[in-house]
C-alpha cells in the first residue's frame, strides 16, 4: 500500500440560521451552551472554504451530528455545501448520528420556541447517499453503516450507532455480525481497515469513563473486539473534546481512539491524518479558520473559548442567583430545600480567590495564581479538559493546587460508589487528576504505532 492522507472533522451541527436563532429565549438557551447556534453556518462555511483549497489530501471524513438537531432545512443546506466541496475535487465520507434525525427539532426567534420540519431517520440514507453509501463496497442499511475503499490497501469501516431502535446507542448482534464479516474480508484481502464511529469507543478523558452518555454503549467489549479483528484505529466525535487514547487488549493488540473537537465549539479544529503504512499513522491538528461574524475582534479560537468559559461562569452565577436553574439541569429542580445551600455555595465560589481557598484548606499556593478568581480557575480547568493537552499537570502551580485539593477531599469522595464503563470501582479523585493534566498521548499531534 502507498501512503495515504485525509482530513477529518466532526460534529458540524449545521443550522440554517434563517430558521431562527435570536431573541430573549435564545439568549437564555445560550447561557448554558458550549456550542454555537446562530454562528454555525458561518463557521462551517469557513472550514469548507479552507478545505476546498487544502491540497495535502483529497478525502474528507465527517464523524456524525451533521445537523444541529435534525432540521430538514439544515440538512438540505448542508448537503449543498457538501456538493460544492465535492466539486472542488474532494471525496467525502460521512456518517450520521443522533442529532441528525428528530421529528420535533427546535429553533428560536423573538416569538419564542419554534418547531421547524424535522427529519425521520429513514430519510438519512437517501439524503446522504452520495457521501459514502454510493461508493461503498458493503452497506448495512439498517444501521446506516458501510465500508468504503479509501485507496488501494485501506478500507474505512463507517459505523452508525444512533440508538434508533431502543435509544441505547449500542451495537446489536446483527451489527456485530456484519462488522466481523467485513473485518474478516479485509484481512482476507490484505487490507488495512480503520473505523469511524460517532460515539467515542474509549473515554476522551478519564473522568468521562463514569459518564454513560460520554462513550459508546458496550465499548468495553466492542473496542477490544475491533482491535483483535484487526481494526486498530477509530476516529470519533460526540463529546466535542480533543483527545487521543489507547488500550492494549489481552491478546496484545493496540486500539487507538482519536476523538476530535466539534467545528462549532471549542476547540474548533480539522484533523489531517497521514497513513504511512499499516503500522504508522501520523495525526496533525489544524485550527479552524476565522469566520465571518461580529466577533468583537476575536479570533475563532478566542470567540469559542470565551463561549465555553461563559457557559461555566453562568452556571456558577446561577448557583448563587438562581439555584433552581442549575438543579433543574441535573434533575433536582424540585429539591427546594437545597436552594439556600446551593445559593450560599454559589456566593462563595463567585467571590473567593484561589489564594483564599488555599489558605482555608492549608494548601501551598504559588504567588502567580493567588489572586486568580476561583471561578476563572474552575472555568479554565473544565475547558482545558475538553480542549485537550490540559495544563493542570503535577509540577505546575495550578496543577499542584488542584491535586492537593483532591487529596484533601479524597476521604469524603472515596465513599461515593461509582463504576467506570468497564465495571471497575472508580477512584474519582484519580480520574479528576488525570483529566486535568497531560499525562498521556499528545491530543493534537502524534505519531501512532498500530502494530
Amino acid at each position: 500500500m502507498k501512503p495515504f492522507d485525509f482530513y477529518l472533522i466532526t460534529d458540524p451541527h449545521y443550522f440554517k440560521s434563517e430558521l431562527g436563532a435570536r431573541g430573549e429565549e435564545y439568549d437564555k438557551f445560550m447561557r448554558y451552551e458550549q456550542k454555537c447556534f446562530a454562528e454555525t453556518a458561518s463557521i462551517n462555511r469557513a472550514v469548507f472554504d479552507y478545505l476546498k483549497t487544502a491540497d495535502e489530501a483529497d478525502t474528507l471524513l465527517i464523524a456524525g451530528d451533521l445537523s444541529f438537531n435534525g432540521e430538514m432545512e439544515s440538512h438540505l443546506e448542508f448537503i449543498e455545501m457538501l456538493r460544492d466541496l465535492k466539486k472542488s475535487g474532494k471525496r467525502i465520507f460521512v456518517i450520521t448520528a443522533d442529532h441528525d434525525f428528530n421529528e420535533h427539532p427546535f429553533a428560536i426567534d423573538e416569538s419564542g420556541w419554534l418547531e421547524p420540519e424535522g427529519t425521520p431517520r429513514e430519510k438519512l440514507f437517501d439524503l446522504y447517499y452520495e457521501f459514502g453509501f454510493e461508493d461503498a463496497i458493503a452497506v448495512d442499511r439498517q444501521h446506516l453503516s458501510y465500508v468504503a475503499q479509501l485507496t488501494d490497501g485501506i478500507r474505512l469501516l463507517a459505523l452508525n450507532n444512533d440508538g434508533a431502535d431502543d435509544g441505547r446507542r449500542r451495537f446489536d448482534d446483527a451489527q456485530i455480525a456484519w462488522i466481523k464479516e467485513q473485518t474478516a474480508k479485509a484481512r482476507e484481502d490484505g487490507q488495512m481497515m480503520i473505523a469511524m464511529n460517532h460515539f467515542p469507543l474509549l473515554p476522551g478523558k478519564p473522568i468521562f469513563s463514569i459518564i454513560n452518555t460520554a462513550i459508546q454503549m458496550d465499548s468495553a467489549t466492542v473496542s477490544p473486539m475491533l482491535a483483535d479483528e484487526g481494526v486498530h484505529l477509530v476516529f470519533t466525535g460526540h463529546m466535542h473534546n480533543q483527545s487521543i487514547n489507547m488500550i492494549t487488549t489481552e491478546a496484545g493488540n493496540r486500539f487507538y481512539d482519536v476523538c476530535t473537537g466539534s467545528t462549532i465549539a471549542d476547540p474548533s479544529v480539522i484533523r489531517h491524518v497521514h497513513i504511512e503504512n499499516k503500522s504508522t499513522v501520523e495525526v496533525k491538528t489544524i485550527p479552524a479558520p476565522d469566520f465571518e461574524w461580529d466577533t468583537g475582534g476575536k479570533t475563532c479560537k478566542e470567540y469559542l473559548s470565551d463561549l465555553f468559559d461563559n457557559m461555566i461562569l453562568n452556571m456558577l452565577l446561577d448557583l448563587r442567583d438562581n439555584p433552581y436553574n442549575v438543579l433543574r439541569k441535573v434533575g433536582a429542580g424540585d429539591k427546594e430545600k437545597l436552594f439556600p445551600v446551593v445559593s450560599k455555595a454559589g456566593k462563595i465560589l463567585n467571590k473567593i480567590t484561589v489564594g483564599k481557598l488555599c489558605r482555608l484548606m492549608w494548601i501551598k499556593c504559588d504567588k502567580s495564581i493567588r489572586k486568580m478568581p476561583l471561578k476563572d480557575f474552575a472555568a479554565q480547568l473544565v475547558r482545558e479538559a475538553f480542549e485537550g493537552n490540559p495544563s493542570f499537570t503535577e509540577g505546575t502551580p495550578k496543577g499542584d493546587v488542584f491535586i492537593t485539593f483532591l487529596k484533601r477531599i479524597h476521604p469524603f469522595i472515596k465513599k461515593v460508589n461509582v463504576k467506570t464503563y468497564t465495571g471497575e470501582k472508580a477512584d474519582i479523585c484519580e480520574l479528576l487528576k488525570t483529566s486535568a493534566g497531560s499525562y498521556g498521548i499528545d491530543d493534537y499531534n502524534a505519531v501512532l504505532t498500530l502494530e
